[in-house]
């Protein structure tokens, strides 16, 4: 493959590009669908391909291939340069930062091999998940399990080779639960690199029995809220679904530019409020792709620029941008290695991987005794945000009554709506009990949907008022 690799940097350099990178992927994947204790749908997929990308004229190029003749990829690329040629006439004036070059080569261990367990393990390990729940009470379920190992090779022009190797596996689950004739739903994603063992630590048959058991509880017992004002403390899932929303992706440099507008849409920050407040003290959110075992992790991004921390807010502050090469030049900053795609055949745009709220100095149990009214919102059902991730909802699941600093009764469905600034300066108390949990982002178009992960610890909102 590094043969292949060279052969395409040398002719697109004989061609006159300024700049050249290829990436090629391989990805062996599976994954088994189980709805209502039946096996639905179970799929085996080999994928080997390469995307490359080139700057002619101060115009981008990208083609992507899965044939590897030598003929084939000439006649591909001599295409793709004759395109950029002509685009290049409207004036598209892209330029790229400088950064430096690497060389490596890792790999993600995997302690029980993901190609050793066996399609029938598997499908066993989601039916008693199922019988585990089974019931009268059990209107509906759907479980996903799959995994993924990619190998990829990096190389551009500028000297960098990469290497990496990173399997993923993934469960998503939707339980649907009736009583009378009221239903209640729950979704959510759990995902991981690295091999089986880290779907045993899972132990996905206790799982969803808490989560089933949770559901009834709320629809049986729960009891409705006028709507007044409550301090909330949230727990980690919804802790990090309100980072990653209303801080990840409105932090994104191509949102920022105008250049997701058509796509996934625009944001409410412009390149001038760094150090603009936009939160309490206390808010600290930063990206950080290198967590080991996270389901958002790697080490280089598909730009081959080398991962980082990046405070996104910072005591409070609009402190940093997520950027890519190109819109990093724009701002005339560094790339902060925040280029990702889906696969071989999208380019590399401005994604998160890893988004979180840093933890603070309490317990979960100090927030709650510091709130006389209020409502403790473990995990949500919904939520939704608009475009230029602004004004926002969240409609709670498993939810509780704080009375007097107890969690009493359970509360059903409370509802937050919020806009950004006014949801993380209501924020006066984190505490430390750090969770990460794993999501599928989707953004540009055709539609990309990248593997990372959300969260943080519980924190405290003041004030309130119910939706």
């Amino acid at each position: 493959m590094e043969d292949i690799a060279k052969f395409c940097i040398d002719f697109l350099e004989k061609n006159n590009c300024e700049y050249a990178e290829v990436r090629i992927e391989e990805r062996d994947s599976n994954g088994f669908i189980l709805k209502n204790g039946i096996p639905e749908l179970s799929g085996f997929d080999f994928i080997k391909g390469m995307g490359v990308r080139f700057l002619l004229n101060k115009t981008l190029g990208f083609v992507s291939l899965n044939d590897f003749s030598k003929e084939n990829i000439k006649e591909n690329l001599k295409r793709a340069i004759k395109i950029t040629k002509n685009s290049s006439k409207f004036n598209n004036n892209v330029s790229l930062s400088n950064e430096n070059s690497c060389f490596k080569n890792y790999k993600v261990m995997q302690k029980i091999k993901l190609n050793d367990i066996t399609a029938e393990e598997k499908l066993k390990l989601l039916k008693n998940a199922y019988e585990n729940i089974k019931g009268k009470n059990l209107f509906g379920a759907f479980f996903s399990l799959s995994d993924e190992v990619c190998k990829k090779i990096y190389v551009n022009n500028q000297g960098s080779k990469i290497v990496s190797e990173i399997p993923r596996v993934n469960f998503v689950y939707y339980i649907t639960v009736k009583n009378g004739n009221e239903t209640s739903q729950r979704y959510w994603q759990y995902g991981a690199t690295g091999g089986w063992e880290k779907v045993k630590e899972w132990n996905l048959a206790n799982l969803m029995s808490n989560e089933v058991k949770a559901l009834l509880n709320n629809l049986r017992n729960g009891v409705r809220l006028g709507k007044e004002k409550f301090d909330f403390v949230v727990g980690p899932e919804v802790t990090g679904i309100m980072v990653h929303e209303s801080c990840g992706h409105p932090c994104e440099a191509d949102r920022i530019l105008g250049r997701e507008s058509a796509q996934a849409g625009e944001s409410f920050i412009n390149k001038n409020m760094i150090n603009e407040k936009i939160g309490s003290d206390v808010v600290n959110i930063v990206d950080e792709p290198g967590i080991e075992g996270s389901y958002g992790y790697f080490l280089y991004d598909d730009e081959g620029v080398e991962d980082r921390r990046k405070y996104l807010y910072k005591n409070g502050k609009i402190n940093d941008f997520l950027h890519n090469r190109e819109t990093a030049k724009d701002m005339n900053v560094k790339s902060n290695g925040s280029a990702r795609a889906s696969n071989y055949d999208k380019e590399a745009i401005v994604r998160m991987s890893n988004t979180f709220l840093l933890k603070g100095n309490y317990n979960e149990n100090e927030l709650i005794k510091d709130v006389k009214r209020g409502i403790y919102m473990k995990n949500f059902m919904e939520w939704n945000i608009d475009d230029k991730r602004w004004q926002q909802k969240y409609t709670g699941s498993e939810c509780y009554l704080i009375e007097n600093g107890e969690v009493t009764k359970p509360v059903k469905n409370p509802v937050i709506e919020i806009t950004t600034p006014m949801l993380w300066k209501s924020v006066d108390a984190v505490a430390d009990n750090f969770e990460l949990h794993a999501g599928t982002c989707g953004k540009g178009e055709s539609m990309q949907a990248i593997p990372v992960t959300f969260g943080g610890p519980s924190m405290r909102l003041r004030g309130i008022k119910l939706g």
